[in-house]
């Protein structure tokens, strides 16, 4: 029985891995949970799963938490705020921590479970995309494995077992394109937050949904894929595939391709990583290729899709600038779900942060540095958006 730790408990990633839980007791035990803010949910959470710690980031939550298990008779450890989760990301004899934290904010958890000895299941793209240049070397010197829980990742990693060490010649990133893959990029100007929250295939949280509608996610799964495989920018492209059933491919030396299919379900790439290197038994619905009938694909559009670019140029720029993409991705997209920019600004909003940042760029990053970069970025996005707002009065007046 694999013992788990979970980051992002409340969440999508953090539900589906507790249905793998359920499903699987006699393979997994929760030691730790961590949530954001859903008492509610986290203190059933614990009653159902019993860890031995738990955490809540909101710090004034803690009372309404103790307050929801204080009937039980083995109550575990409550911890709150970011300190809170970093320990319980460390804690007790966890092999394995799953990270469904969204965005930056699970950096610093991330980190103390490579140097507490824990195998990581990354379900959090922004670990590698903003601390690559410091978490990598942790997980050589601390001899963790560091295994992809997103679908695509998954994907390639599953594709690469027992591939030669230069096997590998081209990854092939599938995107489904997203909320907006039918509409006319003249149409974009006008779209409101309900219409990119509709994702025609997955059922995701709302930031990463936003993502997938501007095709963001893929340029960040660029980035965390040069970090995870290897391999240099110019040999990992993106092809937009619709249906959802090809997760990605890979290329190997002699042109062979190498595919992962399977239903749109992250619990496959979760069960993967938790279970790694076994492969372990569901009841899931089995693939069927002719209830399918057709798998199709298509070229990505840079004109409706230009966070794709800038992804590409943030990794090829190295150092600190992915880490501030990725930041001014995050508040960029914080400033559209609260109808304060509009969907196109978005990329125009982080476009303006690089290029601020281009002179400043940290070749070797500290952890220290991607911190203070990732806040620069964040109030850096906020006076975009406002020089963004101007212009466009002025262009109004004219």
């Amino acid at each position: 029985m694999k013992a788990i730790t979970l980051l992002g408990s409340t969440g999508s990633i953090g539900t589906q891995t507790l249905d793998i839980v359920a499903q699987h007791p006699d393979q997994f035990r929760i030691v730790g949970l961590a949530a954001g803010r859903n008492v509610e949910m986290l203190a059933a959470q614990i009653r159902q799963f019993k860890p031995s710690i738990a955490a809540i980031c909101d710090v004034d939550k803690l009372p309404e938490l103790k307050e929801a298990i204080a009937d039980l008779d083995s109550p575990p450890i409550l911890l709150a705020g970011e300190e809170g989760i970093v320990e319980v990301a460390r804690y007790g004899d966890a092999e394995s921590v799953v990270t469904g934290i969204v965005g930056c904010a699970g950096l610093l958890p991330t980190i103390a479970a490579i140097e507490a000895g824990k195998d990581i299941a990354l379900a959090n793209k922004e670990t590698l995309i903003a601390g690559g240049p410091v978490v990598l070397p942790l997980v050589e010197k601390y001899g963790i494995k560091l295994l992809p829980a997103d679908s695509e990742h998954s994907a390639i990693f599953q594709c690469l077992q027992g591939v030669p060490g230069r096997g590998l010649r081209r990854i092939l990133l599938t995107a489904s394109g997203g909320s907006f893959r039918d509409l006319p990029v003249d149409k974009l100007a006008n779209v409101t937050v309900a219409d990119a929250l509709k994702h025609p295939n997955w059922t995701m949280g709302r930031k990463i949904t936003i993502d997938s509608a501007t095709l963001m996610n893929k340029g960040l799964e660029v980035i965390e894929a040069h970090y995870l495989f290897g391999l240099d920018y110019d040999r990992i492209d993106i092809v937009i595939h619709p249906q959802s059933i090809i997760h990605s491919l890979i290329e190997l030396q002699d042109t062979s391709v190498l595919a992962q299919l399977g239903w749109a379900d992250m619990r496959l790439p979760l069960l993967y990583a938790m279970s790694y290197p076994e492969r372990i038994y569901t009841n899931w619905k089995q693939l069927d290729l002719v209830e399918i009938g057709s798998l199709t694909f298509k070229a990505p559009d840079h004109e409706k899709y230009p966070c794709m670019q800038l992804a590409y140029s943030a990794g090829r720029a190295g150092g600190s600038m992915p880490a501030v993409l990725n930041a001014a991705n995050e508040q960029a997209v914080a400033l559209f779900l609260e109808e304060k920019i509009r969907f196109l600004d978005i990329p125009r909003c982080i476009e303006l942060v690089c290029d601020r940042h281009a002179s400043d760029n940290c070749s070797t990053p500290s952890l220290a540095d991607i911190v203070a970069a990732d806040r620069w970025a964040r109030q850096e996005v906020l006076t975009a958006s406002e020089d963004l707002s101007r212009g466009d009065r002025l262009i109004s007046l004219r």
